[in-house]
C-alpha cells in the first residue's frame, strides 16, 4: 500500500515560513477570559523557570496591580526602567522599546498585549512594540484577554453590552509560537473579586454589576476554550499534513465578503474572519467602487477605508474593483478567483425601496449559481444622516433655478410654435430640456425639469389653456409618457455622466502614472530620476516630497522640495521605515503623530531608499485611490533608482575590468622594454667585472657607452610610467607663465641631441609670435616626446618639421615627418594609454608617450590631434589657448 506523500508546494511554503520565523523571536501568549484569572502570575512563574535554565530574562513591562503574590515573583528579575511621557500635564509611563532593544535579552516579559500606548509613543499599540522586539530575535512572553481579539469584538459586545476598544488583530495572534490558556472557574474568579484580589472594593462592586456577571464570564470562558482548542486543532492538522498522515483533507474554501459604506460592513468582516477560521479558508474583502462613490460623504468614504484596513488587520486580502453593477461584479470576481462562499449583508432598507431600486443581495443570490451565499442580518442605522460631499451637482439652488429657467425658455419657444404644430409634438421641447438638465445640472434638476415640463405643457398648451384641467383624456397618456420618458432619460443621462467622470478620473490617474514611468525611463542618471520623482509626486498629490537614499550606514536626503527640511523626529521616522521595510509616520500604525508619511522604496533586491510625503495642509489626507496611486509611484521610483544604481555598478565593473586589462597590458608591454635595457646593462657590467679578462680601451669604452645609453633608455621609460600615473591621478597642474615659443622648441631640440645626431630639423617660428602662457618644463617634455616619435617612425634622410603659428585665439605647434604614417582608423586611438599601431617589425615602445602628451596639453586647456600628410608622413598638431586679449 502506497503512503500518501505531502504536497510539495505546501511543504515548501511551510519550510520557508519556518526559516522566516527562525530569524524572529518566539511569541508566547498567556490567554485568559477576564482580568484576575492569573495570566501575569503564570507568565512570571514561567519566566522564573526559564531563568533557572540560565536564560537571560528581563521585565520590559509588567503591571502587578499591587497584588502581593504577583509582586513577590518580581524578585530576582531584572526590570527595564519605563519611559516617561508627558501628556496634558500628566506623566505617563510606557515600555521603553529602545532600552529593551539595546539590552537585547533572550526573553522579555511584556504585560497587557492589547494596551494602547500614550500619545507620542512610537507605536499606538503595545502589540506593535512587541512586533518590533520580535523582529530583532528576542523572545517575548505576554498576556491577553480573549475579549481583546479583533474578530470577536462584536460578539463580546453582544454578550457583555460593553464595546472593547483595545483590540489585537487575529493575524498577530496567529504568529504566536505558543498559546497557554490560563483558566479559572467563574465562581472562583468572582470570589477573588469579592476578596479584593482583582480590584479594590469600590471598583470590584462596579465590575460585578457591569462586566463580571457569571453569565458573561461563562460565555467568555467558552470562547477562550474554543479559541484555544481551534489553535491546537490547527497545529495538529499542520503536523499531519507535513508528515503525510492520512486524514479527511477537504478542498480549500475561499470566502469573499462584500464591503459597503454601511454600518453593517464591520459585522460582515468580523463574521467572515470567524467563518474563515472555522473553515481554515482564505478570505477576501471586496469593495465595488461605482460612479456613486464620488458622491459619498467624507465620513462614508472614511468608513470604507477603515473597513478595508480592518479586513487587512484580520488577515484578509482587500480588493477594490471599479464597476457599475455591484452584484454582477461581485459574482464575476468570485467565479474568476475560485470563491466558494460569498458573505453579504441583509438589506436594511424599506421593502418599497427594495422593490423600486432592487436588492443587491437578491441579485447576488440569483446570479451566484453554485457559489454559496451567506446573508448576515443587521439592524437599521438610526444615526443621523451624514454630511454629504462638496461635489453634489443637484444640491445648489442655482442649479434648480437654471432647471426652471430651461423649462421657461422651452415654454416661450413653444408659444410661436403652438399655432403651427400640435401640442403633443411640443413634448420634444421638454424632453430636450430634461436631457440638457441631466447632462449639465445633475439628477435633481433633471427630475424637476421633467415634472415642470409636464405641468407647463398642460397649463400653457393643452386646452383649456391656463388651467390644469384636461378635456381630452388622450393627453393624460401623453403627460404620463412625458414624465416617465423624462425620468428615464434623466436617470440614464446622469448615469452616463457619472460613468464618464469616473472614467476620466481613472484615465487621469493612468495618464499620470504613464507620464511618470515614461519620464523615469528616459532618465539614465540617479539625479534625473530623483528630480522626476519630486516633480510628478508633487504635482499629482500637492504635497512636499523628500527622497532619502542610503550612504554607508545612514540615510541622507538626496533631493527635496525647496524649503522642505526634515526635523530630527521626521528623519527618525524615515530611518525606522528604511530599517524595518515598513511604512511609518502619518497615516500608519508606527509614529502616527509624525507630520510626514515615509514609505520605503522596495524592490525584489531590498530597500533602496525612502520616500517622504508631507502635506502642506495638516488636515488633508490621501483618499484610498490616491494612496494606491502613491504606492504605484513609489514602486516605479524604487525600480528606477535600482536600475540607475545597477547601471552605475555595471559601469564601475567595466572600469574595473578595463583597469585590470590595462594592468595586464602594462605588464606585457613594459616587461620586454624593462628587461631589454637591464640585460644590456647587466651584460656590459658583468664583462667589465670579470677577472682574467683583459679589455682594451675601445672595448671598455664601448661597453660603458652601451650601459649608459641603456640606463638612459630605462630612465626615460620609468619617467613615462611615473608621468602617466600623475596624469591618471590628475596630479599634473600646469604653472602657466608667459613663455617664448622659440625657447621652448630650442630646449626640446637640445634634449634630443643624441637621438637626432645628424638629423635635419626645419623650424618655422614667426618672429612676431607673442609670449604664450604655458608650463615651460611640461611643454618641453611634450615636444621631446613628439619629436622622438617622429625620429623613430621616419627615415633618417627625411627632415622633421616644427611649425609654430597663431590660429584665432590659439597657438598651434605642428610636428611633421615623412614617415610611414598612421592608419586612418587609428588616428584617434594613438592617444590612448598603451595603444600602439600594430605593424610587422614595428618599433618597440610602451604606448605611453602620446597619452602623456595629451594629458599635459589638456591640463593647459588645449587639444592635440594626429593627421596624415599628403605625400606620406604624419602631422601632430597641438593647440594652446592664448591669454585673454591675445587674438591673431
Amino acid at each position: 500500500m502506497e503512503h500518501p506523500r505531502p504536497n510539495p508546494d505546501e511543504l515548501l511554503a511551510r519550510v520557508q515560513e519556518e526559516e522566516k520565523q527562525r530569524a524572529r523571536g518566539k511569541l508566547k501568549i498567556f490567554l485568559g477570559y477576564a482580568a484576575g484569572v492569573g495570566k501575569t502570575y503564570a507568565m512570571l512563574e514561567a519566566a522564573r523557570a526559564r531563568q533557572a535554565e540560565n536564560v537571560d530574562v528581563v521585565i520590559a513591562y509588567v503591571e502587578t496591580h499591587h497584588r502581593a503574590e504577583t509582586e513577590a515573583l518580581l524578585q530576582g528579575l531584572e526590570t527595564i526602567p519605563r519611559r516617561q511621557i508627558e501628556y496634558r500635564g500628566r506623566i505617563l509611563t510606557e515600555m521603553d522599546v529602545d532600552a529593551v532593544l539595546a539590552r537585547k535579552p533572550q526573553l522579555a516579559l511584556v504585560d497587557e498585549f492589547a494596551h494602547t500606548n500614550a500619545p507620542g509613543s512610537r507605536h499606538p499599540k503595545r502589540y506593535l512594540d512587541v512586533q518590533e522586539i520580535l523582529a530583532t530575535g528576542i523572545d517575548v512572553y505576554t498576556t491577553l484577554n480573549i475579549q481583546h481579539l479583533e474578530s470577536l469584538n462584536d460578539v463580546v459586545a453582544q454578550i457583555t453590552g460593553i464595546v472593547v476598544h483595545e483590540t489585537v488583530p487575529d493575524s498577530v495572534i496567529e504568529q504566536a509560537s505558543e498559546i497557554e490558556l490560563i483558566d479559572l472557574a467563574p465562581d472562583e474568579l468572582l470570589q477573588r473579586l469579592k476578596d479584593g484580589k482583582v480590584y479594590i472594593s469600590d471598583q470590584a462592586a462596579r465590575a460585578i454589576e457591569k462586566f463580571f456577571r457569571k453569565g458573561n464570564l461563562t460565555a467568555l470562558r467558552e470562547i477562550a476554550l474554543r479559541r484555544t482548542a481551534d489553535r491546537v486543532d490547527d497545529q495538529m492538522r499542520a503536523y499531519m499534513e507535513t508528515r503525510a498522515i492520512a486524514g479527511p483533507w477537504a478542498a480549500k474554501e475561499r470566502l469573499l465578503v462584500c464591503v459597503s459604506p454601511g454600518a453593517l460592513s464591520e459585522r460582515l468582516i468580523r463574521t467572515a474572519r470567524r467563518l474563515a477560521d472555522e473553515l481554515d479558508a482564505e478570505w477576501l474583502a471586496v469593495y465595488v467602487e461605482t460612479p456613486n462613490h464620488a458622491r459619498l460623504s467624507r465620513q462614508q468614504r472614511g468608513r470604507i477605508e477603515r473597513m478595508l484596513h480592518l479586513a487587512e488587520e484580520l488577515g484578509a486580502k482587500t480588493v477594490t474593483v471599479p464597476s457599475i453593477a455591484v452584484a454582477a461584479t461581485v459574482v464575476q470576481y468570485a467565479r474568476s478567483h475560485n470563491i466558494t462562499k460569498i458573505i453579504a449583508g441583509k438589506p436594511v432598507r424599506p421593502r418599497l425601496l427594495e422593490f423600486l431600486r432592487g436588492s443587491v443581495v437578491d441579485q447576488i443570490i440569483r446570479q451566484s449559481g453554485r457559489i454559496d451565499v451567506y446573508v448576515i442580518s443587521g439592524e437599521v442605522e438610526t444615526s443621523p444622516a451624514v454630511e454629504t460631499s462638496e461635489w453634489q451637482p443637484h444640491r445648489p439652488l442655482r442649479r434648480y433655478a437654471l432647471s426652471v429657467g430651461l423649462v421657461a425658455a422651452a415654454t416661450l419657444l413653444g408659444f410661436p410654435l403652438h399655432s403651427i404644430i400640435d401640442p403633443a409634438n411640443l413634448v420634444m421641447l421638454y424632453l430636450v430640456v430634461v436631457v440638457v438638465a441631466a447632462a449639465y445640472l445633475g439628477r435633481g434638476p433633471s427630475v424637476v425639469a421633467a415634472v415642470l415640463g409636464v405641468l407647463a405643457l398642460d397649463y400653457f398648451f393643452v386646452p383649456p389653456v391656463f388651467t390644469f384641467q384636461v378635456t381630452d383624456t388622450q393627453y393624460i397618456l401623453t403627460f404620463i409618457g412625458l414624465l416617465i420618458v423624462g425620468l428615464v432619460i434623466s436617470a440614464l443621462t446622469v448615469r452616463v455622466r457619472e460613468q464618464a467622470d469616473a472614467a476620466q478620473q481613472r484615465e487621469a490617474q493612468t495618464a499620470e502614472l504613464y507620464e511618470f514611468t515614461r519620464d523615469l525611463a528616459a532618465m539614465s542618471g540617479i539625479e534625473g530620476i530623483l528630480q522626476a520623482v519630486i516633480k510628478h509626486v508633487n504635482q499629482t498629490f500637492s504635497r512636499e516630497i523628500a527622497v532619502l537614499l542610503p550612504e554607508g550606514d545612514t540615510l541622507k536626503v538626496r533631493v527635496a522640495n525647496p524649503g522642505l527640511t526634515l526635523s530630527e523626529n521626521e528623519f527618525a521616522v524615515a530611518t525606522w521605515a528604511y530599517q524595518h521595510n515598513e511604512p511609518a509616520g502619518r497615516g500608519t500604525d508606527t509614529l502616527p503623530a509624525a507630520p510626514i508619511h515615509c514609505r520605503p522604496l522596495k524592490t525584489p533586491r531590498g530597500v533602496v531608499g525612502v520616500l517622504g510625503v508631507k502635506p502642506t495642509n495638516p488636515s488633508s489626507y490621501l483618499t484610498q485611490g490616491q494612496a494606491r496611486l502613491l504606492e504605484s509611484f513609489a514602486n516605479q521610483a524604487a525600480l528606477a533608482i535600482e536600475r540607475a544604481q545597477l547601471a552605475e555598478q555595471a559601469r564601475q565593473a567595466q572600469l574595473l575590468q578595463a583597469t585590470e586589462k590595462l594592468e595586464t597590458a602594462l605588464l606585457n608591454s613594459i616587461s620586454h622594454d624593462l628587461r631589454t635595457p637591464l640585460v644590456s646593462i647587466t651584460g656590459a657590467l658583468s664583462s667589465l667585472q670579470e677577472d682574467g679578462v683583459h679589455l682594451d680601451g675601445d672595448t671598455r669604452k664601448s661597453l660603458i657607452d652601451t650601459a649608459s645609453a641603456e640606463a638612459e633608455r630605462l630612465n626615460h621609460l620609468v619617467g613615462n610610467l611615473l608621468d602617466m600615473t600623475r596624469v591618471e591621478a590628475g596630479a599634473i597642474h600646469a604653472k602657466q607663465e608667459p613663455c617664448d615659443v622659440q625657447d621652448v622648441i630650442g630646449s626640446a631640440l637640445d634634449g634630443l641631441n643624441v637621438p637626432l645626431k645628424d638629423r635635419r630639423v626645419d623650424v618655422h617660428v614667426p618672429p612676431e609670435l607673442p609670449l604664450v602662457p604655458m608650463d615651460f618644463v611640461l611643454m618641453v617634455q611634450v615636444l621631446v616626446n613628439l619629436q622622438d616619435n617622429a625620429i623613430k617612425y621616419s627615415p633618417p634622410a627625411e627632415p622633421i618639421e616644427v611649425i609654430a603659428r597663431l590660429v584665432g585665439a590659439n597657438l598651434e605647434i605642428q610636428i611633421a615627418d615623412r614617415g610611414i604614417g598612421i592608419p586612418p582608423e587609428d588616428l584617434t586611438r594613438v592617444f590612448d594609454k598603451f595603444y600602439r599601431v600594430q605593424r610587422p617589425g614595428g618599433v618597440n615602445g610602451t604606448g605611453l608617450g602620446l597619452a602623456i602628451c595629451k594629458g599635459i596639453v589638456e591640463a593647459h586647456g588645449g587639444s592635440i590631434k594626429a593627421e596624415n600628410r599628403e605625400g606620406g608622413g604624419t602631422t601632430i598638431t597641438l593647440a594652446l589657448p592664448l591669454a585673454k586679449g591675445q587674438v591673431a
